[in-house]
């Protein structure tokens, strides 16, 4: 159902007060109490260096504004922090430690979906919510269903590929009515996962692809993908890769001297991509959840936060940043609401969320069920532009009222 931008920030303070103040004594008692650990594993270095970082201040902000209230359970929220480097290996030893010897209680997080669906099976058997915030891989939240597994402990507040994909040819079909699309992903999971959705997508509007072509992570090279895809007559090309990568198609095209649109998942929206494509990133399409703007105090009090906490007037990766500070609001709201750490208990709470919970993307009125753990619908998902270097809203329609 679609999410609407109507509290203030004293209205959001309301509605987060209702699921959690109502189970804190006073902030003065819950930083002598002793914290809830809470597990926050993502990649802070390597190419998907723009995404975890970003996840990663998110967190930290709602983190410190809910301890500033109080916390939850009159306890402070303790973060501890991994660095899983969008490897699956580390990736799993990072869940292992968090579980086994930091003894979290939830871990938010996550970028790259072959990590995550490398390490959450670990927190599936020690039955400890996990809340993935930035993975798009459409099977991270489908992993451990009945009746195979008696409960799922993975739920996800961010935007997944089957739903990007849809929203990526609804812009070229049925937009802007291009029939003749090219599509270019990486040979990773990410990019391959997002091939095939796109493939799938395209195919329920009667569409087959005139190029599928492939590349590697640091390629930058990519006139023989481009050249056959022009070839082929495409009108405009799909893509699915990561920032670096698509700066280096947009610079690609621009010296073969051709020009035709690019559309692209979320990661067209890391500053990398604007940055290293610089003026041939302009134009360029891409499905985002969040596009920073100030147009409610909630979101004005988020950009200021980067601002203040981190001297970044641009952050990262918008969506990252804004699913996962959203996320830590609902996994608080669930401890609160199950007045306990138990993570079968805070399980139940995530699906059955009693109170609204107001965050920067939108207020979400129970968002998770026992048979959905996917917050986002169609609803959520944007079509930003590189316009003068920054991300704005392609369409009028998509700005938040």
């Amino acid at each position: 159902m679609a999410r609407h931008f109507l509290a203030t920030w004293l209205s959001t303070g309301l509605a987060i007060s209702t699921a959690l103040c109502l189970v804190v004594p006073s902030a003065v008692s819950a930083q002598n109490a002793e914290p809830i650990l809470i597990g926050v594993s993502a990649a802070f270095t390597g190419g998907s260096a723009a995404m975890g970082l970003s996840a990663r201040q998110g967190i930290e902000i709602a983190a410190k504004e809910i301890n500033a209230k109080g916390g939850v359970l009159g306890r402070p929220l303790k973060l501890v922090e991994r660095d899983d480097e969008g490897k699956n290996e580390v990736g799993v030893q990072v869940a292992q430690e968090l579980i086994d010897k930091e003894r979290v209680v939830a871990t938010v997080g996550f970028v790259n979906t072959g990590v995550a669906l490398a390490a959450q099976r670990f927190y599936e058997d020690a039955r400890i919510p996990v809340m993935s915030c930035a993975t798009t891989g459409t099977m991270v939240t489908r992993q451990f269903l009945p009746p195979d597994y008696e409960h799922n402990y993975v739920f996800r507040n961010g935007l997944y590929d089957s739903l990007q994909a849809g929203k990526m040819v609804e812009e070229a079909v049925e937009r802007r009515k291009f029939t003749r699309l090219a599509i270019l992903a990486d040979s990773t999971n990410y990019g391959q996962l997002g091939r095939a959705d796109l493939e799938s997508a395209l195919s329920a509007k009667g569409v087959v692809p005139v190029a599928v072509e492939k590349f590697n992570i640091k390629d930058i090279d990519m006139t023989a993908q481009l050249l056959r895809a022009k070839q082929a007559g495409a009108e405009a090309i799909l893509t699915y890769g990561i920032g670096p990568e698509l700066a280096q198609i947009a610079n690609g095209m621009a010296k073969l001297g051709w020009k035709v649109p690019l559309i692209g998942s979320n990661p067209m929206g890391m500053t990398s991509f604007v940055e290293i494509a610089g003026p041939n990133a302009e134009g360029a399409r891409m499905v985002q959840s969040f596009i920073p703007d100030a147009s409610t105090p909630r979101r004005r009090a988020f950009l200021e936060a980067f601002r203040t906490d981190y001297n970044l007037e641009r952050i990262g990766n918008p969506p990252s940043a804004a699913q996962c500070y959203d996320a830590f609001y609902l996994l608080a709201a669930a401890l609160a609401q199950a007045r306990s750490t138990d993570g079968g208990k805070i399980r139940e709470a995530l699906e059955s969320l009693e109170q609204p919970v107001e965050g920067v993307i939108g207020t979400y009125r129970k968002p998770f069920t026992a048979g959905n753990h996917d917050a986002f619908d169609p609803s959520y998902a944007l079509i930003g532009e590189v316009r003068g270097g920054v991300i704005v809203s392609a369409h009028e329609s998509d700005r938040p009222r």
